[in-house]
C-alpha cells in the first residue's frame, strides 16, 4: 500500500507587486524523495522553498502537510544576533529539548565548536550551526537552501554521507554539481515563473534543459512564421466575406498577444577577460617556504614553480591557510623561512571571497565609478573598462543588472548578484594573473559555465581557491592539497585526480568516549593499493566506508545512552519512539555498510 505524501502544493499562485512569481503551481513530495531545486539566480528558487516551508503565504492555492509530519528549513543567512553561542541558536530550533543529544552528534560530525560566539564565528561555522539546527529537528522533510555555501570539502563530504544514509526526504538548492549529482533522484526546475519536474537526478538536468529550450525555440519560430503569414493575409486578402475574415483577424491578434506574453529567457552575463601585456614564462617560484603563527604551522618547506598559463588550485579544509598561502606567494606576507620570487610583467587582479572590494552602504553605480583601481573617483556616468570608457548602466546590463538595481544599495543584492558585481569590477581591468578566492559561491550553474569557458580561453595564469570539486576538476592543471600542520602535497590535475592518486581530505583524529572501530587489515591494504578491477567510485567508496561505519557506531552509542535515561518511555513516549526508530535505522545502516565493505574488499583481494 502506497504511503501518503509528506507535502502537497495545489494551484499555488504568488506575485510580488505586479510581478508574477508562480501561477498554477502543483507539487507533491513523497517519503524518500531526493529532489534538487534548480534555476537561474533570481528565478524564485528560494521563494518556492520558503513557500514549501510555509514561511511565505501564497496569494492563491493550498499547502497541505500530512498530519504528524513536519518540514525543517535551512535558512541561507539566519539571524544569530540574540544568541550567546552557536549551541543556544541550535537549541532554539528544537521543538523539544529532550532531543538535544542530536545536536552533539551532528556537531561532532561537522567538526563544529558549539561554544563559539556567533558574532565572532566565521561564515563556515555559522553555516554549520544552521545545518546542525536543521538536521537535529529530525523532520520527515528537509528543505536545504544552499547547504554547501561556505563549507569546506571535508564538511561537504560529511553532509553527503549523512544525506546518503538518511531515510528523510529532502529538497536541495545548490550550485555544486558534484553534490547534486551524488544525492538527487528528481529535479524541480524553476524557469520564468513555470515549475517543471523530471523523474531523474541532476545528472539529467542539462540535457533536459537544452532539449526543452530547443523545442521552445522551434515552437517560437513556427509561431513567428504563422504571424507573418497571417499579417500578410490581413493586408492583402481581406475581401467581401468580412464575417469569416474577422475571425482570422482576431486569430492574428491572439497570436501577437501570445508572442508578447512569452517571457524571454534570461541571458548569460556578457562577461569577458582582457589580458594585459604577456608575463614572463616563470610566474612564481617558492623555495623552501615555511610560515607559522605561534604554534600553528601554515606551510612547511614548500617548493613550487608556477609557469605562465598554469591553473593552480589550493584545496583543503577551512582554516588550514589557503588564503595565507596566496598572500605569501603574492608578496603580501613574508615567510618565516625560504623565499618567493615573482616573475616579470605580472599584472594581477583578485576575486575576494569576503566581498571586501564592495563599498558597503552605497549603490552598484557608485561601486563601479568610485574605484581608484579603475582610474575613476567621484561622480561619473562612465567607467573605464579594459582601457575604454563605458556608460555605467550599459556595463551593468552586461552583468544582468537593471536600472532599478543599479541605483539601489548593495544590501539588497543576493549572494549571486554580489558575486556578479565583483566579477564586473574584476573584468573591467586588464590582467595576466587571476587570483580567485572562492569565486563559485552563490553563482548559478549557467554563470559558472561561462566563467569556466572564459578561464579556458584566458592566456594568463590562474590561482584558484575553491571547495567546488566539479569546478576544480574543470579548471585546475595542478593542485596543492593542504592538510593542516603545514603538511602539503602537490598533485597534477584537479580533485578527481587527487583522489585517483591516493590523496584526499580526512577528519583529524580525536579522542573518543567510545572505542573506535578498528579498520580491518584488508581495508588498509585496499585503500593504499586500489586495484585496477575496482572502478574509481568503488575505490573511493572502499576508502570511506570504515569512517562511515565509525560514525554510525558513535551515533548508535549516543542513542543507546539516551534511551537508557530513567523513565524516558513513560515520561516522553514520543521522544522514546523517535530515538528507537533512529537506533534501528542506524543499526541497519551499519549492517548495510559492513556488507558493502566486505563485497568491495573481496573484489579488491581477488583482483590482486
Amino acid at each position: 500500500m502506497a504511503r501518503p505524501p509528506i507535502l502537497t502544493l495545489t494551484d499555488i499562485g504568488l506575485s510580488f507587486g505586479q510581478t508574477p512569481v508562480f501561477d498554477g503551481l502543483d507539487l507533491v513530495v513523497h517519503q524518500g524523495d531526493r529532489l534538487c531545486l534548480v534555476g537561474r539566480n533570481g528565478s524564485g528558487k528560494s521563494t518556492l522553498m520558503k513557500t514549501i516551508a510555509g514561511l511565505i503565504e501564497p496569494d492563491r492555492g493550498h499547502r497541505f502537510v500530512q498530519p504528524g509530519m513536519a518540514a525543517a528549513y535551512l535558512e541561507q543567512d539566519p539571524d544569530m544576533s540574540r544568541f550567546e553561542s552557536l549551541r543556544d541558536f541550535a537549541f532554539s530550533k528544537l521543538p523539544h529539548l529532550d532531543e538535544a543529544y542530536r545536536i552533539d552528534i551532528l556537531a561532532e560530525g561537522l567538526r563544529l565548536n558549539l561554544d563559539r560566539d556567533p558574532a565572532t564565528a566565521s561564515g563556515g561555522e555559522r553555516r554549520r550551526a544552521a545545518l546542525v539546527a536543521c538536521l537535529a529537528q529530525d523532520a520527515e522533510l528537509l528543505l536545504l537552501d544552499e547547504p554547501t555555501n561556505h563549507l569546506d570539502i571535508l564538511a561537504v563530504q560529511w553532509l553527503e554521507e549523512h544525506l546518503t544514509a538518511t531515510r528523510q526526504a529532502y529538497i536541495l538548492i545548490s550550485h555544486d554539481r558534484a553534490f547534486l549529482r551524488n544525492l538527487t533522484r528528481g529535479i524541480v526546475w524553476v524557469d520564468r515563473g513555470q515549475v517543471r519536474q523530471h523523474p531523474k537526478g541532476f545528472e539529467a538536468f542539462e540535457d533536459w534543459r537544452d532539449t526543452t529550450f530547443e523545442q521552445e525555440d522551434t515552437a517560437l519560430h513556427k509561431q513567428k512564421r504563422l504571424i507573418k503569414a497571417e499579417a500578410r493575409w490581413a493586408v492583402e486578402g481581406i475581401s467581401g466575406r468580412r464575417k469569416r475574415n474577422m475571425g482570422r483577424v482576431r486569430r492574428l491578434q491572439d497570436l501577437k498577444q501570445d508572442r508578447a506574453d512569452h517571457i524571454r529567457r534570461k541571458g548569460t552575463a556578457a562577461m569577458d577577460l582582457a589580458e594585459a601585456e604577456i608575463s614572463g614564462k616563470k610566474v612564481l617560484e617558492a623555495f623552501n617556504v615555511s610560515k607559522a603563527y605561534g604554534d600553528t604551522a601554515i606551510i612547511d618547506k614548500l617548493d613550487l614553480k608556477v609557469q605562465r598559463g598554469d591553473r593552480l588550485a589550493f584545496v583543503g579544509p577551512n582554516g588550514v591557510g589557503k588564503t595565507t598561502l596566496i598572500r605569501l606567494l603574492m608578496g603580501e606576507e613574508k615567510p618565516d623561512t625560504g623565499s618567493v620570487k615573482q616573475g616579470t610583467n605580472l599584472v594581477p587582479v583578485y576575486f575576494d571571497q569576503n566581498r571586501e572590494d564592495l563599498i558597503a552602504d552605497t549603490s552598484l553605480w557608485n561601486n563601479l565609478v568610485n574605484d581608484p583601481a579603475l582610474g575613476v573617483v567621484g561622480k561619473s556616468d562612465h567607467v573605464m573598462v579594459r582601457g575604454q570608457p563605458r556608460h555605467v548602466m550599459g556595463y551593468l546590463k552586461d552583468f544582468l543588472f537593471d536600472e532599478a538595481q543599479a541605483r539601489g544599495p548593495i544590501s539588497k543584492l543576493s549572494g549571486g548578484e554580489r558575486a556578479r558585481l565583483i566579477l564586473a569590477k574584476l573584468m573591467a581591468k586588464e590582467s595576466n594573473l587571476l587570483v580567485l578566492d572562492e569565486p563559485t559561491n552563490d553563482l548559478d550553474i549557467e554563470t559558472l559555465d561561462l566563467l569556466q569557458e572564459l578561464l579556458d580561453d584566458y592566456q594568463g595564469t590562474v590561482i584558484l581557491v575553491s571547495h567546488d570539486r566539479d569546478f576544480i576538476d574543470r579548471i585546475a592543471t595542478m593542485s596543492i592539497l593542504l592538510e593542516g600542520d603545514g603538511k602539503h602535497t602537490v598533485y597534477a590535475g584537479g580533485w578527481s585526480d587527487i583522489l585517483a592518486q591516493g590523496g584526499g581530505i580526512h577528519a583529524p583524529e580525536e579522542p573518543e568516549a567510545t572505542p573506535k572501530r578498528s579498520k580491518p587489515k584488508a581495508t588498509v591494504e585496499a585503500t593504499k593499493a586500489p586495484t585496477q578491477q575496482l572502478s574509481f567510485s568503488e575505490k573511493h567508496r572502499l576508502e570511506e566506508l570504515p569512517d562511515v561505519i565509525d560514525r554510525l557506531n558513535a551515533e548508535i552509542a549516543k542513542l543507546e545512552e539516551f534511551l537508557a535515561t530513567p523513565n524516558l518511555f513513560t515520561e516522553a513516549p514520543v521522544k522514546f519512539q523517535k530515538a528507537t526508530d533512529g537506533l534501528v535505522e542506524r543499526q541497519q545502516a551499519v549492517l548495510d555498510a559492513e556488507e558493502e565493505w566486505m563485497t568491495l574488499a573481496e573484489k579488491s583481494e581477488r583482483a590482486s
